[in-house]
């Protein structure tokens, strides 16, 4: 073979034809920032180059594999921005996976444009139909590319032990040479293209999966249509019509149409069935559409943004309606603004009193306009914190009716009547608002009408939380009565300027700078001990809440005899603790009856995360996370709703929906159909593990960790030893074994670490998945990058089986 991207290339296409040849087009970043880039697509047609016309610039390269998608047209800020310049039609946006910020290009025609967009897009669609044997060709060939220094489409073995280390394998010189020798097959002292798949082949000869195939192979050379169902039941177990699920594996996995004929599979077809989706760790049928999902909303978990305006930290990160675009293309179903008076009668979107940057709510709902059901077709709720004047409420209300139309819910669904709340199901296509409302349903339902009600606007008053929290602290104890005291702690970058405040005055809290949104005129008078101003809700934009009316939590008692089934109560994350501490079993039964939103506290300035996971065990649907922070939270929230379609409604389980369900997560074993489940998880061994340490000659020293994520009594992690210097196809062979004793609320994440010694271990790849869709026998999981995107061919080999507890 050759390494020139054969596999994606499309003979004859026009458009990939324009992009090998190159174009110039301006790199955009702002309405003063345009520079003139000349992009390329590589011969491998996997690789897009760019580089500054100026001379001496340094050039720059990404993967066709790194993009999510292409956007034509005005349809980000900075192209909006410029609307004005550079007409849509010669506009586009290159969308990256993760984090990463976008591409925006404006090309000198819009001919040129139109090419870069439709090849770009049929690349990614080739690059998304190959299988994994494609993908590992494909890898094999970068890495040639990269080792290949003289680009004479050979590689010596000085270059090859190079190769070596760039792919974390640490080998003896004498071993690597006598590869190297057997490879070498035209005697030239350098390795071809094919010659270094052989090459690689030898080095990533994988013994593990030899072993297990030789367990049930008859002759030691295939598998036989029956040894293939032998290792379905006893291995995989996978009992269901064992006969035909072989005759369908070595019909899809065998390359070799003489095995076909026999009905048998050789080991490289057994390869590369374990290395499909239906040979991974997580059952292939739970990621599609696989639950019911015409329960009340109540009934399920709801993936949920927090902030979602924010694409960095809280106190001077940018707003961006990107933040909106990311969260709803990810199956986000419920997001957040924050809306305040803006200019010239436009409310404006951003966290309040800080240096954050402002937004148009305008531009927000046209957002949720065009993105809301890109990714699932189940309801969105728009979470309004409102500090705004009732006139420009009604400015909101009038954007919220305009753009959005018909998919914004305006009244009770029809015949549904009072009854309770509808479902996923009944809501397909709808954006439901969640905010301050008027009176109730049964106002509206029975034609009467109020006047506009004086109270708080804000749905969830972070600042009064804040406060709350700090009321037993020493600093928040003392009496003060002067102005200028009550701001002791708080800097002055974030005060609002009003001229009875010494903005000169400045101290600060033994943790930091204060600064969050909410804290200012009106906080300080709740903290001096003076009453907090009130404001008139518009009735306009009450209207536009349904079935999502924000009300204050009074205690559970309150909410049982008193709180309608429409009513949303939020809690700051460490109000909802206290709530699952003190009365776990009443917080579960009030989510099997009203939806509740948990949020981070307000000292999360970085925009870290809790773990969502102590809110998902009290059955809390709308747990809100800060989408734009990688970690440990965003990976458990990713792996559960990477389940059911992506579609960001799960289904809790049935104890948790049932009003006598009786079940409290810190007693799990009280409740009835208690069940526990034992884990036993062999790590087997990894493969291609990416390094993470730029220093030459630097080796991944990997790890794995099993952690398991649930109710308090199921929460454990374990982790294998460490294997020195090797990256490449680490082996372990450690079982580690975990009791459950709530598996439908389990989530297990699989974590791989660079040891280190002296200091913490790196992050090297993840993944996370619900208990109950884990796939039992030899699985391989394919890792994820710390902003859960894949980073193939890196996988981790193991053995799954679970038992009941004796």
């Amino acid at each position: 073979m050759a390494f020139t991207g054969s596999s994606l290339r499309i003979q004859g296409d026009d458009n990939l034809g324009s992009m090998l040849v190159g174009t110039v087009m301006r790199k955009v970043k702002s309405r003063t920032w345009k520079k003139q880039r000349y992009f390329k697509l590589q011969e491998d047609c996997m690789t897009i180059w760019y580089k500054s016309k100026k001379a001496g610039k340094p050039h720059s390269t990404f993967s066709v594999g790194d993009l999510e998608g292409v956007r034509e047209g005005h349809q980000s800020e900075v192209l909006l921005s410029l609307a004005d310049e550079f007409p849509p039609d010669r506009c586009f946006t290159l969308v990256f996976r993760g984090r990463r910020g976008n591409l925006d290009l404006v090309a000198d025609s819009a001919d040129e444009a139109r090419s870069w967009v439709r090849g770009t897009r049929k690349l990614m669609e080739s690059l998304e139909s190959m299988g994994e044997r494609e993908r590992l060709d494909q890898w094999i060939g970068d890495w040639f590319k990269k080792a290949d220094k003289n680009k004479d489409g050979r590689m010596n073995f000085k270059e090859t032990q190079d190769l070596l280390r760039m792919m974390n394998v640490d080998m003896n010189e004498q071993h690597c040479h006598s590869l190297f020798t057997m490879a070498d097959r035209s005697q030239t002292d350098t390795l071809l293209d094919e010659e270094f798949v052989l090459f690689y082949k030898m080095l990533t000869k994988r013994d593990d999966v030899m072993r297990v195939f030789q367990d049930f192979s008859g002759d030691g050379q295939k598998l036989s249509a029956a040894d293939l169902e032998d290792f379905l039941r006893e291995e995989q177990l996978e009992a269901e019509d064992a006969a035909g699920h072989a005759a369908r594996i070595i019909e899809t996995y065998e390359p070799s149409d003489a095995a076909k004929q026999l009905n048998a599979m050789t080991f490289d077809g057994f390869l590369t069935y374990l290395g499909s989706a239906e040979g991974s760790v997580q059952d292939p049928r739970w990621r599609g559409l696989s639950q019911d999902l015409d329960q009340p909303l109540c009934h399920y978990f709801i993936s949920s943004s927090h902030n979602t305006y924010l694409m960095e930290d809280q106190l001077r990160g940018q707003s961006s309606v990107e933040g909106y675009i990311r969260a709803l293309t990810r199956g986000c179903r419920c997001v957040e603004v924050d809306c305040w008076d803006g200019p010239n009668g436009e409310p404006i979107v951003y966290h309040g009193h800080t240096f954050t940057s402002k937004i148009l709510f305008r531009d927000v709902v046209q957002a949720m306009d065009k993105y809301a059901f890109k990714a699932s077709d189940y309801p969105v709720i728009l979470s309004i914190e409102n500090h705004c004047s009732v006139e420009q409420q009604r400015t909101m209300a009038q954007h919220l009716n305009h753009i959005l139309g018909d998919a914004l819910l305006r009244s009770p669904l029809e015949g549904k009547g009072l009854t309770g709340l509808p479902s996923p199901e009944e809501l397909k296509g709808k954006i439901l608002l969640k905010a301050k409302k008027i009176g109730g349903l049964e106002e509206r339902v029975g034609g009467l009408t109020e006047d506009p009600l004086t109270g708080e606007v804000s749905d969830e008053d972070e600042a009064a939380e804040i406060d709350d929290e700090h009321s037993h602290r020493e600093t928040f104890r003392r009496k003060t009565k002067s102005v200028p005291s009550v701001f002791i702690g708080l800097s002055p970058l974030v005060c609002p300027t009003r001229a009875s405040v010494p903005l000169q005055f400045s101290m600060r809290f033994p943790q930091g700078p204060w600064a969050h949104k909410g804290v200012g005129w009106t906080d300080a008078r709740n903290v001096s001990g003076q009453t907090k101003s009130k404001q008139r809700l518009s009735k306009e934009l009450s209207d536009c809440v349904v079935y999502c009316k924000s009300v204050h939590f009074s205690g559970f008692k309150h909410s049982r005899l008193h709180q309608k089934f429409y009513e949303v109560s939020s809690f700051t994350e460490s109000k909802a603790r206290k709530q699952l501490r003190d009365a776990g079993g009443e917080f579960v039964l009030h989510n099997s009856r009203q939806l509740s939103r948990v949020y981070p506290s307000g000292f999360r300035t970085d925009s870290s995360n809790f773990s969502p996971q102590e809110m998902w065990n009290a059955g809390c649907q709308i747990v809100a996370l800060n989408f734009q922070t990688a970690g440990e939270a965003m990976d458990l929230n990713d792996g559960l709703f990477r389940q059911n379609g992506g579609c960001g409604y799960i289904l809790k389980p049935s104890f948790m929906r049932q009003p006598g369900g009786g079940f409290n997560p810190e007693a799990p074993q009280n409740r009835d159909s208690y069940l526990p489940q034992v884990l036993h998880i062999q790590v087997i061994s990894g493969q291609q593990l990416p390094k993470v340490n730029i220093k030459e000659g630097s080796i991944v020293d990997p790890l794995v960790r099993v952690e398991i994520h649930g109710v308090p009594l199921d929460q454990g992690k374990q982790e294998t030893r460490y294997i020195e210097n090797n990256g490449f196809n680490p082996v372990w062979y450690d079982t580690l074994r975990f009791t459950i004793h709530t598996p439908e609320l389990a989530l297990v994440r699989f974590v791989v670490e660079d040891y280190d010694k002296t200091s913490r271990n790196d992050f090297v790849g993840q993944y996370t998945l619900p208990f109950c869709s884990l796939q039992q026998g030899y699985r391989h999981i394919h890792l994820l990058s710390r902003d859960g995107t894949r980073i193939p061919p890196a996988s981790l080999f193991v053995h799954v089986r679970i038992t009941e507890l004796a």
